[in-house]
């Protein structure tokens, strides 16, 4: 862990940067495309004639014609409701400039804090809150800093939790998206009058390193959890 702690512009910047810091907000836009599908039957001009056997060819396709198309569209419409009920209740961010997308919950409000890159968080409950922070860095892989365990305990206690907080790590894991390898973990962080329980990922991507981190007082954990697993598991980083 020595890389991480000794590095001096990493170091410097998270140590200055709190979890109630942020600048820039995000808009978005979502939109939903419907398909339409037209089934025409050519009608046979008067003067035409045709036999028996052929009217009824002619009918048979017709009929395939709209059963084919009427199962299309059942099946569009189907991959469309399934879409949209994975995403429900959560709103995307994407920041094209330096190159990160999650979902929050619905309901959660942009507050800007200086400092930090993006947060969101509830009205009511102010411990339920998802921040973004963004640190420039020469380091081209999260595993250059250590192993999970190693670096998830440096931020919780230098960067995530006040110095006077008392805190715990329950979990900490590896897993790559699309190739680039991201630290997951679980802390609690116990101040003299509230417990926060609390989710983070972290990852390196265009020369930065990126902490998302979300979590919620321990008396909603409870409830909160999945949706909180939800905002951690979707976080990534592209390109840009």
């Amino acid at each position: 862990m020595a890389t991480l702690q000794n590095s001096p512009s990493l170091h410097r910047t998270l140590v200055l940067n709190s979890f109630t810091k942020l600048h820039k907000q995000s808009t978005f836009h979502c939109c939903r495309r419907s398909n339409s599908f037209l089934v025409r039957a050519e009608q046979t001009p008067a003067s035409s004639t045709c036999s028996p056997s052929q009217d009824r060819s002619r009918r048979r396709q017709v009929l395939a014609a709209g059963t084919i198309a009427s199962w299309v569209f059942l099946t569009n419409q189907h991959s469309v409701s399934f879409a949209a009920e994975n995403k429900k209740g959560f709103l995307p961010v994407t920041d094209k400039t330096d190159g990160y997308e999650f979902v929050y919950p619905f309901g959660w409000q942009e507050v800007t804090v200086e400092g930090q890159d993006k947060v969101f968080k509830d009205v009511i409950e102010p411990l339920e809150t998802v921040s973004v922070n963004v640190f420039p860095t020469v380091k081209q892989d999260i595993k250059e800093f250590g192993s999970p365990q190693q670096v998830a305990e440096t931020l919780i206690k230098k960067v995530l939790a006040p110095p006077t907080q008392k805190t715990k790590l329950i979990e900490a894991v590896e897993h790559e998206i699309d190739g680039k390898t991201y630290y997951t973990f679980e802390f609690v962080a116990k101040a003299p009058n509230y417990t926060r329980h609390a989710l983070s990922t972290i990852s390196i991507g265009n020369g930065k390193f990126f902490t998302l981190t979300t979590g919620a007082n321990e008396r909603r954990w409870g409830k909160m959890k999945d949706k909180l697993h939800t905002v951690v598991d979707s976080f990534k980083i592209f390109k840009v």
